[in-house]
């Protein structure tokens, strides 16, 4: 039945762009009659190639994981309290892009800074087609601007990687062996309460094939933070897999960068009003916007770019 509704869902799309299109050519007619002016047709034609442009776009979301919500993972790197605040700063604009975009936004578990900002947090964004929409947010990203944790304000350079999952549901099957699990708890350090923080209510699972490990807190008990945890690290298992299926087709890493510090796929330079992505050179001086969550444009250019490079 899902099929049938997405189906349905790409014809109603199609047949939009179609009616649209015709709406063009009865304008241009009665204009040609004398019926009509140069400015509707103009209008009416804009519409069209906005409407064709999405339809274009929204097309690139043909792989089965695209559907899926996604959780992001952000780490700080090298820099002490300038990375971490980085991390913090990209934080708050995939939450304020989520929130803007309609989805739920939940942090799931966040390692704080000495100083200021965190070391690494994860956040999920619950919705259609979330983690399509953010897969290419993968790789370093890089910051510069003049300090406001340096008494002569310097100029400083930051990094911080972004790493896309697919979160997995009910329509993705991966089987994880309960004695392949590694189980330890902790109390949580994060907003929460009284009873959070003097629990031992986060945990802490590793996958011994993979070596993958991961950390919840986000809710009040153990057993619903066993559950989340055990979400998450199918969701990187399930990513692992569509990696190794992308490097086998495409005998390349998946077709992203690499995450290395150096091989940064987008930098803001705050001082100079620009914000440029490296794989497809789309840029904008609307540093402040980006910051604050207007993701859409770099999004989309990535998406058809990824879809003529494939």
């Amino acid at each position: 039945m899902r099929d049938i509704k997405l189906h349905k869902g790409w014809v109603s799309k199609f047949t939009g762009l179609e009616s649209i299109i015709g709406d063009v050519d009865i304008l241009y007619e009665f204009y040609q009659e004398g019926e009509g002016t140069e400015e509707e047709v103009e209008q009416q034609y804009k519409k069209a190639f906005l409407k064709l442009e999405d339809v274009e776009f929204r097309s690139t979301l043909n792989k089965p994981e695209d559907e899926l919500s996604a959780i992001i993972e952000i780490n700080a790197g090298a820099g002490g309290t300038e990375a971490c605040d980085w991390a913090e700063m990209l934080y708050r604009m995939y939450v304020l892009y989520g929130e803007k975009n309609k989805y739920k936004v939940k942090e799931l578990n966040r390692v704080g800074g000495d100083v200021a900002g965190v070391r690494s947090v994860e956040i999920e964004v619950n919705g259609d087609y979330a983690y399509g929409m953010l897969k290419g947010e993968n790789g370093v990203h890089r910051l510069v601007r003049v300090s406001p944790f340096n008494a002569q304000g310097k100029r400083m350079t930051s990094f911080a990687s972004v790493f896309v999952h697919p979160l997995v549901d009910n329509r993705v099957e991966v089987d994880v062996n309960p004695a392949d699990l590694d189980w330890d708890t902790f109390r949580a350090s994060g907003a929460g309460g009284q009873h959070v923080n003097k629990t031992e209510s986060a945990v802490r699972v590793r996958h011994l094939p993979s070596g993958i490990v991961v950390e919840c807190q986000a809710e009040r008990s153990q057993h619903m933070n066993r559950e989340k945890a055990i979400q998450m690290l199918k969701s990187r298992l399930y990513e692992a897999e569509l990696e190794r299926l992308r490097a086998e087709k495409k005998n390349i890493e998946s077709g992203k960068m690499k995450n290395e510090w150096g091989s940064q796929i987008r930098s803001y330079v705050l001082d100079d009003r620009r914000v440029k992505d490296h794989r497809t050179n789309h840029q904008t001086s609307q540093t402040d916007a980006v910051l604050n969550g207007d993701l859409g444009d770099f999004l989309k250019a990535f998406l058809m770019w990824n879809e003529a490079d494939n």
